[in-house]
């Protein structure tokens, strides 16, 4: 087929309006008091959805996922710019979109259907399997005003997925329900990539662009900043988008020792999945101490992924700087960031002498799909 969905130069813009009055006889005497702004929500975005491809779309809270979608899909109309869209469409947008509140499950699933131009037969025909797979055949009757926020999302997803489109459009929606309800949508879009269906997929969950997409897609602002492989473009997520934590000192108030600086000898932190690491930790201290070296490396979300044994790590400063080497023989971490807690402990481990918290970020890139944290680096053979 080709190319499914050609976004060429979208652009769109909403008009904001500050009421400086705010009673209604105000608004009557003063009708055209008050103030307008334009919010650009998206700006000149242009790409390409091929054929038999799982793209993601990542961004914060106002980056125009949301509105991109809804102008892909027909719910709002760009400002300027041209949508193409080959072959039939699936859309599950945020939440609460599509469905009719008073009308039954049931009656919801006729409509959605009608709305795709499916015929009355043809939504009989596949019926039986959407309720099947929402598995909430006991509230199919039931007006959907009454549902909790994971029935709305199983059914949703389950007459999105029965319809047999071409293309599926997914916004969040993955992120409601539970686990097992998930793995099950999961699945069912593995099956999609594999009958060659394509796939738009917004979500938060950067271990799920990884396993799922081919390629993705960054907003910022409104701006397309990133359109590649899957891996440099979270890359690029994280670094235009991940807010920089300020570094910061904590150490008791009656030592005079401090964390100068982390440095590599190449200037980088970069570094591939598996390969080793150096980094020097520099110490300005007054006076002499004892005690122990400690590492600590957490994910961006504040997972501990690993904390080094401070009784096996001596170290011995002299009064002013100080170096402290720092040998990793292999950092099996998978694709992300990692912030680097380093400081200096008593004897015992129980004082800081000296800390600081993100005195350092790793950021690893790892080219295959795995999930998690580590890559166990398993042996697989066939018996």
């Amino acid at each position: 087929m080709g190319t499914v969905i050609d976004v060429r130069h979208v652009s769109k813009s909403f008009k904001i309006h500050h009421e400086r009055h705010q009673s209604l006889k105000e608004r009557l005497l003063h009708p055209r008091s008050g103030s307008t702004e334009v919010f650009h929500a998206l700006r000149d975005v242009s790409f390409e959805v091929g054929a038999n491809e799982t793209v993601g779309i990542l961004g914060h809270n106002g980056s125009g996922k949301s509105t991109l979608l809804k102008t892909i899909c027909g719910v709002l109309q760009p400002t300027s710019g041209e949508i193409r869209l080959r072959g039939t469409l699936a859309a599950l947008l945020e939440l609460g979109a599509g469905f009719q509140t008073e009308l039954s499950g049931r009656d919801n699933v006729y409509l959605y259907g009608a709305m795709l131009g499916l015929s009355k037969r043809a939504v009989d025909a596949i019926f039986d399997d959407i309720v099947a797979f929402s598995e909430i055949e006991h509230f199919i009757d039931t007006q959907v005003k009454f549902y909790s926020s994971g029935m709305y999302v199983r059914l949703a997803f389950a007459v999105a997925v029965n319809v047999d489109p071409d293309l599926l459009v997914v916004d969040e929606v993955l992120a409601v329900g539970d686990e097992r309800f998930q793995a099950k949508c999961i699945d069912r879009i593995r099956r999609f990539q594999e009958e060659g269906r394509s796939i738009l997929l917004v979500t938060h969950n950067a271990d799920q662009v990884r396993a799922l997409c081919d390629r993705a897609i960054v907003l910022n602002a409104g701006e397309l900043i990133a359109d590649g492989p899957t891996a440099s473009s979270l890359r690029a997520f994280r670094e235009h988008l991940l807010e920089d934590n300020a570094d910061r000192d904590e150490r008791p108030a009656q030592t005079n020792v401090t964390i100068a600086a982390v440095t590599t000898p190449t200037g980088s932190f970069d570094v591939r999945s598996g390969a080793s690491m150096h980094f020097d930790v520099e110490i300005d201290s007054q006076s002499a101490y004892s005690g122990n070296f400690v590492l600590e490396v957490f994910t961006r979300s504040g997972q501990l992924v690993s904390r080094s044994d401070a009784q096996g790590a001596p170290v011995n400063l002299s009064p002013g700087r100080n170096v402290v080497g720092v040998d990793l023989a292999q950092l099996p971490l998978l694709d992300g960031v990692y912030d680097l807690n380093v400081g200096v402990v008593d004897a015992h481990g129980h004082t800081r002498i000296a800390w600081r918290e993100q005195a350092a970020s790793i950021q690893v890139s790892y080219d295959g799909r795995a999930g998690g944290v580590v890559e166990l680096g398993a042996t697989i053979r066939q018996q």
